[in-house]
């Protein structure tokens, strides 16, 4: 009877914390989600922004800017929710957000207002590693299990806000003109930060202050780390244009540089000696880093290819790859369930399988495809978006230390905008101008070696687990 009672005792507050968490895991996703958003919309406001700043391929920053952000923003920002608290970097996040988004419509050149999405950037892309560090802390402090769930719905969130993100930066653009893409962060940003005052847990301490901040924050390290990724970025997006070799010898240099002066710090901004340690960490930052490369490579390459050769408007474009973000958002709830049963490897594995399929079927489109079977390629194409994600994520929560979870979190984010930033140039010299059927197919045949890389990797992977077991 005792021991029933105790058990009973126990059990209450873990029930108790599984229904609020409920709040926690949907504000985090919130928050996250803005990301999605702001990247999405800009495609359907560059020609409005081009023409009222009188504007050519310099507008292409807008872009490009945001990703540079979050590259290097999202593990400074980890590294300041390890330091400070998840919470407070997560508050401070969207307070940026809504700064950046109601001073941007004000913006009296194109510089400036790509200064303002460089800020958005950086606002925006600071709720995920926050959000992470937020569920791991609190997950280890109940004794809770691995969150799928939780990790589920921050990338079904992402899924949304990529699917609707266009359609919702249509309408704004068509009625309101493109300063609203900017300011209907203001109430969103308003709503969020409601709801992380009523969900998100307090702190568990103060943050450092004074001297002790500027030493455990290593700002010689993350300089460079900017740096080593601003450098890398530019050469990349080179390519497609006048490659600059250059850069390349300056991003080597950087990069020694970098892990030359991390191994003597005290308190390294990244740990050099942890990813050299920690291979399969470095390997999830590396496979996620191409994954992202075919994600984008299909999610920008395949509607120019659709408008430009297969000849449809930009809403039937919109239409014909909405099964993409569709079909991710189902895999996603799929590979969750099959994540408890089975483990990440042979969800990673479906996933590169997948997308070595949908690789293919590119590879043999042409401009007089029908438009069913351009919607069930588009369908193929979002069903390794939802394993890979969730995959990725797992294997990251499980590879990083408890006490390191921001800072991990936020290098998973920049190894997505790496991948991000290879993709735009390997759609550039893909395409070699227009957007034609052989384009198309070299697109294909990229995506379709990427999957199969990744699924030799997955293989490996699955093996090595058998092994150790």
């Amino acid at each position: 009877m005792t021991a029933d009672l105790s058990r009973a005792q126990d059990t209450a507050p873990r029930q108790r914390a599984a229904r609020l968490s409920r709040g926690l895991v949907l504000t985090i996703a919130f928050g996250a989600m803005l990301q999605a958003l702001n990247a999405s919309t800009m495609a359907v406001a560059m020609v409005d922004i081009r023409e009222q700043f009188q504007a050519g391929a310099a507008t292409s920053w807008l872009i490009s800017g945001l990703y540079l952000a979050t590259a290097v923003g999202s593990p400074t920002a980890g590294r300041l929710a390890d330091l400070f608290g998840p919470r407070r970097v997560f508050l401070c996040s969207l307070a940026l957000t809504v700064l950046a988004s109601v001073a941007a419509p004000f913006s009296p050149s194109l510089g400036w207002l790509i200064a303002f999405r460089v800020l958005l950037g950086i606002g925006t892309c600071a709720a995920y590693p926050a959000g992470v560090a937020l569920l791991r802390q609190e997950a280890d402090r109940l004794g809770l299990p691995l969150p799928a769930g939780a990790l589920s719905a921050l990338a079904i969130g992402g899924q949304v806000m990529i699917a609707a993100g266009p359609v919702i930066g249509g309408v704004l653009v068509q009625y309101w003109g493109w300063p609203a893409i900017f300011l209907v962060n203001l109430p969103l940003g308003l709503i969020g930060v409601v709801l992380a005052l009523v969900w998100l847990p307090r702190d568990q301490r103060p943050g450092p202050r004074g001297e002790s901040v500027l030493r455990r924050l290593d700002l010689v390290g993350a300089g460079l780390f900017a740096a080593v990724i601003a450098v890398l970025m530019l050469f990349l997006l080179s390519l497609s244009e006048q490659p600059r070799w250059w850069l390349l010898a300056v991003w080597v240099l950087l990069t020694a540089g970098f892990a030359a002066y991390e191994l003597r710090a005290p308190r390294p901004f990244v740990d050099v000696r942890v990813l050299g340690r920690n291979r399969p960490l470095t390997g999830t930052y590396l496979r996620t880093a191409l994954t992202y490369v075919a994600f984008y490579v299909v999610f920008y390459g395949f509607p120019m290819w659709l408008e430009s050769s297969r000849g449809l408007d930009p809403a039937q474009v919109g239409l014909v790859v909405l099964p993409i973000a569709l079909t991710a958002m189902v895999s996603v709830a799929g590979a969750a369930r099959l994540l408890r049963r089975i483990g990440h490897w042979p969800v990673l594995l479906a996933g590169s399988a997948a997308l070595l399929v949908g690789g293919l079927l590119l590879t043999g489109l042409h401009a007089g495809s029908a438009v069913a079977v351009l919607v069930l390629v588009a369908a193929v194409l979002g069903i390794p978006n939802g394993f890979n994600n969730i995959g990725n994520q797992t294997a990251l929560y499980r590879q990083a230390d408890s006490a390191d979870a921001g800072i991990a979190s936020g290098l998973y984010r920049t190894s997505q905008y790496v991948g991000a930033n290879i993709a735009a140039a390997v759609i550039e010299l893909c395409f070699a101008g227009t957007a034609s059927d052989p384009g198309m197919h070299r697109l294909g045949t990229v995506v379709a070696v990427i999957s199969a890389v990744l699924l030799v990797g997955a293989l490996a992977g699955l093996a090595g687990g058998r092994v150790r077991r």
